[in-house]
């Protein structure tokens, strides 16, 4: 067999399927965390910049923001080892692994693990929907704040009392006490916070974490499917190898009684 031949065969053993769940995996789950780890820095800093300017105001949502940026921590290393799992899964599951290297055995313990993998990605891709709907909260609270600074840009520049009337207050979003101070931003001073570097990387940082937990969404799925598939291919396999290991004990019945029959024959004659 030639090189050329021998990559083709190659290339033909790699479960594209999963190689392509993975890779979108790993870039959804990157996304989301690398980009939400800066976002959430940002958000601190716009907070006591603009909005809180006693830290006991907003120190327990402090703590929360590091907690959940030490969560994104174990997210990213859970989800880089888990995808390698269930990659590596998809190599040993396949039928192009069969058509590779010969016929294989299936047993009990490789189809529980292979329906343990199921039901474990099926409970990843229940909370990243809810990850996903979580990391929209963000996006939309940002969204009203460009959309007021919006507001005060396009008004005529002999309007600045209409203009001091227009205010965010992000205690309405319960992410800090009504009793901080000032709690709120209005006209000029709205404008020129989102003008700020930290306002306009952390609200498009947060669009991204956003798209990457949708990503990861779409990529859990498809391992779902793709891991239901092999289970499947696995469980057909079983029954197909339990088929044949009564055709071979049937048949070497049929040699034994036949190779008894002949000496009893030639016994005989």
């Amino acid at each position: 067999m030639g090189c050329f031949e021998c990559c083709i065969k190659c290339l033909g053993g790699v479960p594209y399927a999963s190689l392509v769940a993975t890779i979108l995996c790993f870039s959804g789950v990157a996304l989301f965390c690398g980009c939400g780890h800066v976002a959430l820095a940002g958000t601190v800093s716009i907070l006591e910049q603009s909005f809180s300017t006693n830290v006991t105001d907003h120190a327990l949502l402090s703590e929360v923001i590091k907690l959940m940026q030490y969560v994104i921590y174990g997210i990213a290393s859970f989800f880089f080892l888990y995808g390698i799992i269930l990659l590596a899964e998809g190599f040993y599951t396949t039928s192009a692994v069969k058509e590779l290297h010969g016929e294989f055995k299936t047993t009990i313990c490789g189809r529980c693990i292979s329906g343990m993998f199921v039901f474990l990605t099926y409970i990843l891709g229940v909370a990243w929907l809810g990850v996903f709907g979580f990391s929209a909260v963000p996006v939309f609270m940002f969204y009203n704040i460009w959309s007021t600074c919006e507001v005060i840009r396009s008004l005529p520049a002999n309007m600045t009392a209409s203009a001091d009337q227009i205010c965010v207050d992000i205690r309405q979003y319960g992410i800090i006490p009504w009793n901080a101070v000032p709690g709120k931003a209005c006209g000029s001073t709205l404008a020129d916070m989102c003008n700020t570097p930290e306002f306009y990387l952390s609200y498009h940082l947060f669009i991204v974490a956003c798209a990457g937990a949708g990503a990861t969404v779409i990529a859990l799925i498809h391992f779902l499917m793709i891991l239901s598939s092999n289970w499947a291919y696995l469980k057909d396999a079983s029954k197909m190898q339990a088929y044949q290991d009564i055709k071979a004990k049937e048949e070497q019945e049929l040699q034994d009684i036949q190779s008894r029959s002949k000496e009893q024959l030639n016994s005989y004659t």
